[in-house]
């Protein structure tokens, strides 16, 4: 997402970073091993600019010091390949042209005014993968983000028109299967989007944080 944006991220031995603010909902950066070094995270992002976050992936830092306070707390969750999905009532593809890209965002964000957050460089990234549920006159009734690896695919940014999360999941995982029918999918999720993907076949897997500079 960051470089569909123009920002290209940097790795480093614990956590990977953005050197300026990162696109909306998205993290300015991201702990990959326990520990993290506090001020070197902090050192590596633009703070001065509002809602910077930090995904602190196994919630394991303390960043009030730094001027950051919780915004929520959520669970890593983790799907076998093997697990079987509920057959959806739509059909989906993956989106392929800006179009149709356009129309998903529209109906990803429901009127929010950030769908231009789903820019059209997103569809030139051959790990990610944009997942239309699609009604019978062509319309988008739900969707999610799929991005691939070699160990896992994550989903995110799932949605559905008519029933929410709770109807959107059988066509996700449904689609998802039959790209990368080998792979586990992961994500994360809170409060009753958590619920529903467990209903769904996910396993919490151990607990994340997400922390906001507030000042």
């Amino acid at each position: 997402m960051s470089r569909s944006h123009g920002l290209a991220g940097e790795f480093g031995t614990d956590a990977w970073s953005a050197p300026a603010r990162t696109p909306l909902y998205y993290p300015d950066a991201v702990t990959l091993a326990p520990g993290a070094d506090r001020a070197t995270l902090v050192s590596r992002i633009d703070t001065g600019a509002p809602g910077a976050t930090i995904k602190d992936s196994f919630a394991d830092l303390d960043l009030t010091e730094a001027g950051f306070h919780v915004l929520f707390d959520a669970q890593w969750l983790h799907r076998p390949a093997s697990a079987p999905a509920r057959a959806s009532d739509l059909p989906w593809e993956v989106v392929s042209d800006p179009a149709t890209l356009r129309a998903w965002a529209l109906a990803w964000d429901a009127g929010d005014g950030n769908a231009d957050l789903f820019r059209p460089e997103l569809l030139d990234d051959p790990a990610t993968f944009v997942l239309a549920g699609q009604s019978a006159d062509g319309r988008v009734r739900a969707g999610a983000v799929a991005s691939r690896s070699d160990q896992v695919v994550g989903v995110s940014n799932v949605f559905g028109l008519d029933g929410g999360p709770d109807a959107a999941w059988p066509g996700v995982l449904d689609a998802a299967h039959k790209l990368f029918p080998t792979l586990p999918v992961v994500g994360y999720e809170q409060g009753e989007d958590l619920t529903v993907a467990v209903r769904h076949g996910f396993e919490p897997v151990g607990p994340l944080r997400i922390w906001l500079h507030s000042r």
